[in-house]
């Protein structure tokens, strides 16, 4: 797998037999490289061809120790991957995915279809008998009578108390504009006749007469009374009745209590 991609890889494998030969070509042309050839190719050393010629020498000893670094980096390289492709062979040969067995063949005798019993009609008799048995019945029966008692209970006292609780009754407070006919007309009389009206829910408060013109004045009167029993119309009404004194009534104010 993994070898075998190296192998079909475009690698100089074989360069060290190049560098080998390109050595032994310098070495016939300049003699055998010695060390004291490569310490006159130093920094120090004089330029000229022989110079060139130590110089290259020395890179191609560099290249070729390089080379052998890199050719133990592919070996080490090439074993990881051959004990890595034997441990994944192996791996694959232990796992279950892998083990198939040939399932057993048995013997499978043909299946006989069983009836189901048949029921039994259960008689009129029986009927009676199991709607006469109630285990539950007489228990129920007292849970509902004792929880009817009980909400009964709960209802009477919440309408005795809701009784003696005193209701919240509306009332207003509303101020009247009683004017009279002109300036002869008898103020008092007419205060008079207006506090004899007497209805459920009204009160009479205090008055006062202020006067609007040309002598004339008016009976402005307080009076409080229960919404529910006594309403503006009404009041109206029954202080018009008095035509001999009352021109008009108006409604200057009115306040909820």
């Amino acid at each position: 797998m993994a070898t075998n991609f190296l192998v079909h890889e475009k690698i100089w494998f074989d360069k060290f037999k190049y560098d080998d030969a390109e050595r032994r070509f310098y070495e016939q042309m300049n003699g055998p490289v010695t060390a004291g050839s490569l310490q006159s190719s130093g920094p120090g050393a004089t330029s000229g061809p022989g110079g060139d010629h130590s110089e290259l020498i020395v890179r191609i000893a560099s290249l070729e120790v390089e080379n052998q670094n890199l050719r133990g980096v592919v070996q080490d390289l090439q074993q990881a991957i051959s004990k890595l492709e034997a441990r994944l062979s192996t791996l694959e040969k232990n796992s279950p995915t892998h083990r198939v067995t040939a399932p057993q063949t048995q013997h499978v005798s043909p299946m006989r279809q069983v009836e189901p019993p048949a029921k039994k009609a259960a008689t009129p008799a029986e009927d009676d008998e199991d709607n006469d048995i109630d285990l539950f019945g007489s228990d129920e029966e007292e849970e509902d009578k004792e929880a009817a008692r009980l909400r009964e209970e709960r209802l009477r006292q919440y309408a005795e108390k809701k009784a003696k609780k005193p209701s919240l009754v509306a009332k207003s407070s509303i101020l009247l504009d009683v004017k009279p006919w002109d300036d002869e007309t008898d103020m008092a009389q007419l205060e008079t006749c207006v506090r004899s009206i007497q209805l459920d829910g009204l009160v009479w408060g205090g008055s006062k007469l202020v006067p609007v013109g040309y002598g004339i004045r008016k009976l402005q009167i307080q009076c409080v009374v229960e919404d529910d029993k006594v309403g503006t119309d009404l009041l109206e009404e029954e202080i018009t009745k008095f035509e001999e004194h009352v021109q008009s009534v108006d409604i200057a104010a009115f306040n909820k209590i």
